[in-house]
């Protein structure tokens, strides 16, 4: 009897053993839209309460140092999808508009040609959605099923386009008469909500959109927790116009801006919930980022960029670090104060799942699986500034180049692009607010920039099935 018990103890064990090695892993990405580097309490907001997303920080990996790949919507949109630089997979902005992001009337969308994280996690097997802001492309053959997506429910570009009534989308008096209405609405916006290919509602109602996209999330969730998946959620908030449901109206000491945000943070306190209620956080990698920093001139109904310089739109530090938070299966806890990048996520995920690797094309992303794992160095020495496309800032280890410089929207005045004789540099460690030029004291960094810049620009139009690309290092 004793030999029997001892028997069926071991082969228990064994078969529980087999089962934990044999869960794959999960993944989810949350995008928020024009959130600042110092919106969240552990990124030290002294009044915006997020609880859900700080207790993350503290129990999963805090980056401090964490960059999208581009200032504004569209392009960082498709380098987090891509892991590629949007002057590679043309996502540059619309040339018949001159502008950086995509409109109603764009005739363009993320081409077929590039591969997408939910195209490559398909691929092995995994259920896929997207719920949120695409603002790839609005026409059917750009949507998200275009592109790796099982599923999609949100909109097809920003929540201040396709406006009526005479309101303006810009920070003058105009924008803020929509707030001086009896009725809290966002009925001057005709924007759609879509779901797979079909319009479901226009215009949406965006004051409980939040709510709706939290809910989605938990649906797919509960949904799939019997399969392996990939869930993309791409808040269209705080992108100004700014809203929030009932619940969360008037409640935060950070006024609407941080009803906005502390809203997002409950839904991500329901998608944890939903996790740890069917065991799924043990073997879910949840990253929570924004994709550019805050429009600084909506004043109170931005963000704010901390310490940083600037905001959105630009290449000062403002524009393009954001908060990037790493929770979940296998995440050793820790502040990182390593480089990393949205581009990094493909190229992770990739390896954590055992994915086959993208080498027909060049890879801007290297994986960040041994410094979320193991604690180990980022591989990740190198961001590249791009504004449309010419590079404006290279930074390298501590030290970052401007070697041209441009405001956004004209704020705080006049938007004038200048193209510097003489680049700037600063030690972004000891100098995150980029206020000293420590050039002359460095000219042999300057030259080992300058050199980075040249072989990078060398290579970028060169056939990409002829080079090998060894990452940004």
């Amino acid at each position: 009897m004793n030999k029997f018990l001892i028997l069926l103890i071991f082969f228990s064990c064994v078969l529980f053993s087999c089962d934990k090695k044999e869960k794959e892993t999960n993944f989810i990405i949350v995008f928020v839209d024009d959130m600042g580097y110092g919106d969240l309490g552990s990124y030290g907001h002294p009044t915006i309460q997020t609880p859900n997303l700080d207790k993350m920080a503290s129990e999963g990996q805090k980056w401090t140092q964490f960059y999208s790949a581009s200032s504004v919507c569209t392009p960082s949109r498709a380098a987090l999808l891509t892991g590629r630089l949007p002057i590679r997979n043309g996502m540059i902005g619309d040339e018949e508009t001159s502008s950086r992001v995509l409109f109603p009337d764009s005739h363009y969308g993320l081409p077929s040609s590039e591969i997408t994280i939910a195209e490559k996690l398909k691929e092995i097997g995994y259920k896929t959605a997207m719920v949120g802001k695409w603002h790839l492309g609005h026409k059917n053959e750009y949507l998200p099923l275009q592109h790796g997506f099982d599923y999609y429910y949100g909109i097809p570009y920003s929540n201040d386009m396709d406006r009526i009534n005479g309101i303006s989308c810009c920070p003058g008096s105009n924008y803020w008469k929509q707030y001086e209405m009896d009725e809290f609405n966002s009925k001057n916006y005709n924007v759609p909500l879509i779901e797979d290919y079909e319009i479901i509602e226009r215009p949406v109602d965006q004051t409980t959109i939040t709510k709706r996209y939290s809910e989605k999330a938990v649906e797919f969730i509960k949904k799939n927790k019997n399969d392996k998946f990939f869930l993309y959620l791409a808040h269209s908030l705080p992108h100004t116009p700014l809203y929030a449901s009932k619940d969360f109206l008037g409640t935060s000491k950070a006024g609407l801006y941080g009803d906005v945000i502390e809203e997002i943070d409950y839904g991500m306190g329901l998608i944890i919930k939903e996790l740890k209620k069917n065991n799924l956080d043990e073997n879910t990698v949840v990253v929570f980022t924004s994709d550019n920093g805050p429009w600084l001139p909506f004043k109170t109904h931005s963000g704010t960029a901390g310490l940083l310089r600037e905001g959105k739109g630009t290449t000062w530090e403002g524009g393009q670090r954001v908060p990037g938070i790493f929770w979940g299966q296998d995440i050793k806890s820790g502040v990182i104060s390593d480089l990393g990048s949205t581009m990094d996520i493909l190229p992770t995920f990739l390896e954590i799942s055992n994915s086959t690797t993208i080498d027909d094309r060049i890879l801007d992303g290297l994986s960040l699986k041994n410094t979320l794992h193991n604690l180990d160095k980022s591989e990740r020495k190198k961001i590249i500034y791009y504004r449309e496309r010419e590079i404006y800032a290279i930074r390298h280890g501590d030290f970052k180049a401007h070697f041209i410089t441009k405001g956004a929207y004209n704020y705080p005045k006049k938007t004038e692009k200048i193209i510097l004789e003489k680049p700037l540099l600063y030690n972004l460690n000891i100098d995150p607010s980029e206020k000293f030029n420590v050039a002359s004291e460095n000219p042999e960094i300057l030259k080992k920039i300058f050199k980075i810049k040249q072989d990078h620009e060398n290579n970028l139009n060169a056939p990409e099935n002829l080079l090998k690309h060894r990452g940004l290092k």
